[in-house]
């Protein structure tokens, strides 16, 4: 291999933190891609992954070597582009890796990739739909769309709206409970009031009913509840069982699933005086020196289509 097919092979190995997976990735036999790493550790005089029966993982050279070679790989990339384009095949090359959440890649993003992909034909695109916080820069990922407050201060962030939250509930939960209509309803213990609870990793503690008091401060009132889940479709899922009450973000006008449940009435909004705050959305990447020009064309394109679903509507 050539030095920069070794740097590839190393990419992929600390994505995917093995040489199994990144060896079946890039077609080649796993004592290859072992080799490639071997080779460029001795080139280099250092060790960047730590080796167990079980797991790899980047050394703190290797971590520092795999953010600094990044720009490397994408200005190679590019400049090989430039000069690989098939006859007659327009715009970019080349892999883009992305996370969102499920309803922002069902209701928005996967309905309008043809039209990116037409405009593009050899880009291949890689999207992760999940609803955890995804480590960008060990898995990955060149971007991500991610929807609530931006707790990682090495991540640039590009602000691209806010979504508006509804308080919902099934009718058969509404006979059960009775409807709330103040805050005094919801706490009081004979009407034993209840949440689905959403965490984004099982095990972790679940937040309670949000809302703006008065002064226009974020309050959150305490709610028992008998489900949890880490999912959004599964959230939506159980408040039409039944389960409890949710707060969950109206994803536009194109958001179907959750405006026919309320349109046909198998969802009711309820307490819309007492909404949560609204849930900034955000296109992150790292606070890379470039970005390769196929990165910054689809986040463009993803900063378009977040902004033509009318999310603060």
């Amino acid at each position: 291999m050539d030095p920069l097919e070794r740097l590839q092979v190393f990419h992929r190995v600390a994505e995917l933190a093995s040489f199994t997976q990144a060896a079946l990735s890039l077609g080649l036999p796993k004592a290859s891609a072992s080799s490639a790493v071997q080779q460029l550790e001795s080139q280099l005089g250092a060790r960047l992954l730590h080796r167990t029966t079980r797991r790899v993982q980047l050394t703190q050279d290797g971590q520092a070597f795999y953010e600094r070679s990044k720009d490397v790989l994408a200005d190679m990339e590019e400049l090989q582009a430039m000069f690989a384009q098939q006859p007659g095949a327009a715009g970019l090359s080349g892999r883009v890796r992305v996370d969102m959440s499920t309803a922002i890649a069902r209701n928005f993003v996967i309905p309008r990739l043809p039209e990116l992909l037409q405009a593009h034909p050899l880009l291949a695109l890689e999207i992760s739909s999940t609803e955890r916080r995804v480590d960008l820069v060990r898995e990955g990922f060149d971007c991500v769309l991610r929807v609530g407050s931006v707790v990682d201060a090495s991540l640039i962030a590009r602000p691209l709206g806010l979504l508006r939250m509804v308080n919902c509930a099934s009718p058969a939960y509404l006979a059960r409970h009775g409807v709330p209509l103040s805050l005094a309803d919801l706490a009081d213990p004979a009407q034993d009031h209840r949440l689905v609870h959403f965490v984004s990793i099982l095990g972790a503690k679940p937040g309670g009913f949000d809302y703006l008091d008065e002064t226009g401060q974020p309050r959150s009132l305490g709610l028992p509840g008998s489900v949890t889940v880490n999912n959004a479709d599964a959230y939506q899922a159980a408040c039409l069982a039944g389960l409890g009450l949710i707060q969950v973000p109206v994803t536009g006008v194109r958001d179907a699933l959750l405006r026919d449940a309320l349109q046909s009435g198998s969802l009711v909004e309820v307490l819309p005086e007492f909404t949560a705050p609204a849930m900034p959305i955000n296109l992150l990447y790292a606070n890379r020196r470039n970005l390769s020009r196929r990165v910054r064309v689809v986040m463009d394109w993803l900063a378009g289509v977040i902004a033509d679903a009318q999310l603060d509507s």
